[in-house]
């Protein structure tokens, strides 16, 4: 993968440094595509057959392009001069020649031969060069033959292919060791091959692909600095720090406990015991748990630890490539046009006919989640009107939440630690082990803090006294009022925090808060998450206490095959909401900014999102099917979110990974598959160790919070102070 580097990076990876390019014009076009990603103002406007000069003065950058068209004997004494002990060296040196010599002498071969003896004495100062910095050799690129002009014809395809190869043994030959000293640059010919053609004088690049060979250089050069995710190549990896050691002491340990269980386990009953047909599990009811044995826990880490060593061999070992992501309409909007095909194929009748049933919000779940999955491997956020689509689909998983939490606190009035505990586990538990195996923060997973924070924001505004619920309003009218004064209430926070910023900053930048919402020093990101959606939830809550109050009223018809409304009400509504969706549509496709854009979104983006409710659910034969396949993915949508960042995407969703090189169609449908199989089995591992780590006996689950809290207190302390000693 190649980092796309802005002009800041640039400039704060080659601060005070020299760099040099020598060679002909086609090393000239080089060091202009380079020196603009330093300055992108900067213009082609130098004397050809001259040397050129930049320089950054805001960061004391100098970039020199010495005229040297040939490898000869004026080249070479260009370089011995930096040799000299007193001569400044240069921090890089890019150097390259081959078309002067095929040109002046037609091809020759007693020029190639003289062009191999020449690279054979450079070699030598060029190696003493890369003791003090980096020296790249730049491979020659293929011409397009047919739009050469006279004076060039004979410069072929054959003849630069001749003269690489001669480039290749003269400084290959030179070397003592194994270790190479002079780097081969050759990564952009590739690009070069399939450009070519565009070339207006069938030498030079177009300006396109100089530029990727330009930014590849810069990834070469600055990649091991500045250690972008997305930059793949040219950079050592870290190594594993002290907590992911740890933890993957903890998993081995965990390993070794279910060995040893297995195998204590297996020596106490040798022999099979038959079935007892009258005592099986069936007898009990369907919704019973089945209690854990003794090793389950140890079995579920076990399997938990496999399962991180592959996240941790897909994106942060050097074992799998990566690629860059290319988005096209077709990419995206094929297999989104596959999916639904199989989503309605996969269509089932509802257990239930009720508005937003389980089946019916776990298919939702689905079909979004699929279509995000999609959005992102195809780099869709690139096309502005795909973005703003995703958005409401993001700011719907929301409104979900709001929904589903305030029914079940509304009718259920289980305010009790245990379900707390229970959600906030099966929240955090993946994106916990993964910040310490992958070495991330919290926030990088933005929107399991952002789910998160909204669950205890709802928590809240209904348990906080006084505690009104469905038993207490159906006595008396004047409790539902005191419902939308906590919505109310929630509102004014809401507005009042995304109109304060610095308010909103100082809130969440206080330690020990902030490790829960800082990325990378900031609390931006979250700022920014929090601002996009914040009124989702919200709209959620209150959409569900309306349709709650109307559920228990029987102002609605939820029988079977029956239409919501009266026959008028729901015609009218069907029409309005259909109006609705597609006005959000035109309104999101004609979005020329997104900043503009995003401003937009929090007020709006309910109406799309009312209006799909309202079409999927006022038909009456709608509301009795779901598709049973958008549903299973629904079921496990949080570990698919959490889980693409590494094993699916790679360098934290900044490209694609590659398990398969050379076939992406077979690579994308193994990937897909691994994918999917361990997004499910971490959803049975969590289900798993929730019933084991979540007691329900309120002193023990007490006694665990409490230990949990002291864990992490002293974790806190430890890295806080590891931050504060070296400015003690």
């Amino acid at each position: 993968m190649m980092h796309k580097y802005k002009s800041i990076e640039a400039k704060t990876c080659l601060a005070e440094k020299r760099v040099a390019f020598v060679g002909d014009s086609r090393i000239r076009q080089l060091f202009y595509s380079f020196i603009k990603i330093i300055d992108p103002r900067q213009r082609e406007d130098g004397n050809k057959h001259e040397d050129i000069s930049f320089e950054d003065e805001s960061s004391s950058v100098n970039v020199d392009f010495l005229w040297h068209p040939e490898a000869n004997n004026s080249m070479k004494e260009s370089l011995i001069s930096w040799t000299h002990e007193a001569s400044p060296k240069p921090d890089v040196v890019i150097l390259g020649a081959a078309t002067w010599s095929i040109k002046l002498h037609s091809g020759s071969s007693e020029t190639l031969q003289q062009y191999k003896v020449n690279l054979t004495a450079i070699a030598v100062p060029l190696e003493r060069l890369a003791d003090h910095g980096e020296v790249y050799w730049v491979l020659q690129d293929p011409v397009n033959e047919k739009v050469l002009s006279e004076n060039r014809k004979m410069i072929t395809n054959q003849q630069l292919e001749l003269y690489n190869e001669a480039a290749v043994d003269a400084l290959n030959s030179s070397k003592r060791n194994s270790r190479s000293k002079v780097k081969l640059l050759a990564a952009s010919r590739q690009a070069a091959l399939e450009t070519i053609s565009q070339s207006e004088d069938g030498l030079h690049l177009p300006e396109g692909t100089r530029n990727v060979g330009a930014m590849i250089l810069m990834n070469s050069v600055c990649n091991k600095l500045l250690r972008p995710i997305d930059g793949s190549c040219c950079q050592m990896l870290p190594p594993p720090n002290l907590l992911q050691k740890l933890s993957a002491c903890f998993f081995l340990g965990s390993a070794v406990v279910f060995l040893f269980l297995h195998v204590l386990g297996n020596n106490r009953h040798r022999r099979p015991v038959p079935p007892d047909v009258e005592s099986l599990e069936e007898k009990k009811p369907a919704t019973a748990p089945v209690p854990l044995g003794q090793k389950a826990p140890f079995q579920a880490l076990c399997r938990m630890g496999i399962i991180m060593a592959y996240f941790y061999l897909c994106d942060r070992a050097d074992v799998f490539m990566k690629e860059q992501k290319f988005y096209t309409h077709s990419t995206f909007f094929i297999p989104l046009i596959y999916i639904f095909i199989l989503g309605v194929f996969y269509s089932e009748n509802s257990k239930e006919n009720k508005l937003l049933n389980r089946e019916q919000t776990d298919e939702w779940k689905g079909w979004m989640q699929l279509v995000i999955l999609i959005y992102h491997i195809s780099g869709a956020s690139a096309f502005i009107p795909v973005y703003m689509h995703v958005r409401v689909l993001v700011a719907a998983y929301l409104f979900q939440t709001g929904y589903g939490h305030f029914s079940f606190f509304w009718l259920k009035g289980d305010f009790g630690l245990y379900r707390v505990c229970q959600v906030l586990f099966r929240l955090n538990f993946l994106v916990l082990v993964l910040c310490v195996v992958m070495d991330r923060q919290y926030q990088f997973y933005y929107f399991v803090p952002l789910v998160t924070f909204w669950f205890v924001i709802i928590y809240a505004t209904l348990a906080l006294w006084p505690q009104i619920l469905q038993k207490r309003a159906n006595t008396s009218g004047m409790w539902h009022l005191g419902v939308l004064a906590k919505l109310l209430i929630l509102l004014l926070f809401i507005c009042f925090f995304a109109y304060s910023q610095g308010f909103f900053e100082s809130i969440f930048s206080v330690w020990p808060i902030s490790k829960c919402f800082e990325l990378n020093g900031s609390i931006h990101e979250w700022w920014f998450r929090w601002k996009l959606d914040r009124f989702a939830v919200i709209h959620g809550m209150l959409f569900a206490f309306i349709y709650l109050v109307l559920q228990k009223r029987q102002v609605m018809s939820e029988g079977k095959g029956e239409t919501l409304f009266s026959a008028k009400i729901s015609n009218l509504l069907l029409f309005l909401s259909i109006i609705s969706f597609i006005t959000y549509s035109v309104w999101a496709s004609s979005c020329k900014n997104k900043t503009e854009c995003n401003e937009m979104h929090p007020y709006i983006s309910v109406v799309q999102i009312l209006a799909f409710i309202l079409i999927r659910n006022i038909p009456g034969y709608a509301r009795s099917i779901y598709s049973s396949f958008f549903a299973w993915f629904g079921k496990i949508s949080l570990e698919l979110f959490i889980c693409q960042y590494h094993i699916w995407l790679a360098a934290d969703t900044k490209g694609i990974l590659v398990l398969i090189p050379g076939n992406p169609s077979l690579n994308i449908m193994v990937s897909t598959f691994i994918f999917v199989c361990v997004a499910h089995e971490i959803s049975l591992i969590t289900n798993d160790l929730a019933q084991v780590v979540i007691p329900k006996d309120s002193v023990a689950l007490l006694k665990r919070l409490g230990a949990v809290g002291l864990f992490s207190l002293v974790l806190l302390l430890l890295a806080r102070g590891s931050k504060t000693i070296p400015g003690a």
